[in-house]
């Protein structure tokens, strides 16, 4: 057994860098959690029309409705086994913006139906997106998203692309520094740009049967359709 992102990338996991192949080998089987520690250099967002719906969505820890420089920046990916049994990770991030932290929370489990990992966005994982992951010829790692879909109640649709937008990650790491870099873009094929960060940070190991899953960290309501 293999972490949810090796078992996406499959031989592609072997070609990152060594610190990246560590990072992204979170899981129950390594029994190790990471949380990172730095600051995002710059949190911005595209035109004014995009606030509201950046409001909207941080009511959920849905992407951050604030923008700043230099904002002290956590990242905690954690293992566990959700309601539904299926091995999940935290990708918790949250930033100390001025006025109180803001946080932007997913958990992301692998689907073998769709052959990639699943990406539930915000505290009631009311949003899931498909990820596909790719090592870049640095050893770098590039992730896309790709559908998005709406999950409440009764309700089970696929967001329109004029609303939607396209999430891309870039993740390295600087073997002269130690730290490792990011950069987020989530762009509307028609709007353009609307939201990103980027930064770097350092990140540590803990033994996740030992320190467990800290309260507040699982979302709120599991989702169970993909």
């Amino acid at each position: 057994m293999t972490s949810i992102f090796a078992r996406a990338m499959g031989a592609d996991f072997d070609r990152l860098h060594p610190q990246l192949r560590r990072r992204f080998s979170v899981g129950l089987d390594s029994g190790e959690a990471c949380t990172g520690h730095g600051v995002m250099d710059r949190i911005w967002h595209g035109r004014a029309f995009v606030k509201p719906f950046l409001a909207l969505g941080g009511t959920r820890n849905i992407l951050i409705p604030r923008t700043g420089r230099d904002i002290p920046f956590t990242i905690e990916n954690v293992p566990y086994t959700d309601s539904h049994g299926r091995e999940t990770v935290t990708f918790v991030r949250t930033f100390a913006l001025p006025g109180g932290p803001r946080r932007f929370d997913a958990t992301m489990v692998y689907s073998g139906e769709r052959d990639c990992v699943l990406d539930y966005l915000g505290t009631h994982q009311h949003l899931a997106s498909d990820l596909r992951f790719t090592a870049e010829p640095d050893g770098s790692l590039l992730i896309r998203s790709g559908e998005h879909r709406f999950r409440e109640g009764a309700v089970d649709v696929r967001v329109p692309e004029l609303i939607s937008g396209d999430a891309e990650v870039r993740e390295s790491y600087d073997d002269a520094t130690g730290r490792f870099r990011i950069r987020v873009r989530v762009v509307n094929r028609r709007f353009g740009p609307l939201f990103g960060y980027e930064g770097s940070f350092t990140a540590a190991y803990t033994d996740v049967r030992s320190h467990g899953v800290r309260a507040g960290l699982r979302p709120v309501r599991e989702e169970i359709r993909a």
